[in-house]
C-alpha cells in the first residue's frame, strides 16, 4: 500500500476528479472519501491516513477548520487545501491552518500530487 489518501469535497464532480487523479498517480491509494468536514473527522478516527486532500469550502465545519482538528490528531495526517481561488487565496489559507499545501483545483494533477507529497514530507 502506498500514500493513503482520505478525499474530501462536497461537488460530486470534483471527488470524482480527485479520485481519479490519485489513482493514476503511482503510490497513492484513495483509502476514504467524505463530503463535509465532520466527515472528514470521523473517517479519519477510523482509517490510518498518509495524506487528506481537502477541500476549503465545505458545508458546516469549512476545510481550515477541519484541518486544524485533523492536524491535532496523535498520527497527524499531511494535509493539503483543494480549491477554485487563487494562488494568493491560498497563501492566507496556509497562513490560516496547518495545511502542507494549497492547490488550485485546476492545478491539480499527478506531478502536482507528487510534488505537494515530496514537499511536505521532506
Amino acid at each position: 500500500m502506498g500514500v493513503r489518501v482520505l478525499l474530501v469535497d462536497d461537488q460530486p464532480p470534483f471527488l470524482r476528479a480527485m479520485k481519479a487523479v490519485v489513482e493514476e498517480t503511482d503510490g497513492f491509494d484513495v483509502v476514504g472519501e467524505a463530503v463535509s468536514g465532520e466527515e472528514s473527522l470521523v473517517t479519519a478516527a477510523g482509517v490510518r491516513l498518509d495524506l487528506v486532500l481537502m477541500d476549503v469550502n465545505l458545508p458546516g465545519i469549512d476545510g481550515l477548520e477541519a484541518t486544524r482538528r485533523l492536524r491535532r490528531l496523535p498520527s497527524a495526517p499531511v494535509v493539503v487545501l483543494l480549491s477554485t481561488y487563487d494562488e494568493d487565496a491560498g497563501a492566507r489559507f496556509i497562513a490560516e491552518c496547518p495545511a502542507a499545501a494549497y492547490v488550485t483545483k485546476s492545478a491539480f494533477g499527478p506531478d502536482r500530487l507528487r510534488q505537494v507529497w515530496a514537499s511536505a514530507t521532506e
